[in-house]
């Protein structure tokens, strides 16, 4: 395989960690489920999520879904960061 290949597919699977973390947040909802294992979840799947974005930003020359994938991945992370302080707020 070719070092743009590599890019190209690091580049979808970027943003597989994102789409994941969205199913995984309608399938898990409700007031009974455990909120920080699904904290836990969504950051290391967009910790995952960024780290090939990353990889593939500076591989590939098609750059269009290695910056979706990083800006999605940032984005639940920031979502997940919210989460766990709302969590430390609530608590008492």
């Amino acid at each position: 395989m070719t070092k743009r290949k590599v890019g190209d597919i690091l580049s979808v699977t970027s943003l597989l960690p994102a789409i994941i973390s969205v199913v995984f947040f309608f399938i898990k909802r409700g007031p009974d489920s455990d909120i920080y294992f699904a904290i836990a979840v969504f950051s290391i799947l967009s910790i995952i999520g960024i780290i090939f974005a990353v990889i593939s930003l500076f591989i590939s020359r098609k750059r269009f879904f290695g910056w979706i994938g990083l800006i999605a991945n940032v984005l639940i992370l920031i979502f997940a960061y919210f989460l766990q302080l709302a969590m430390g707020i609530g608590e008492p």
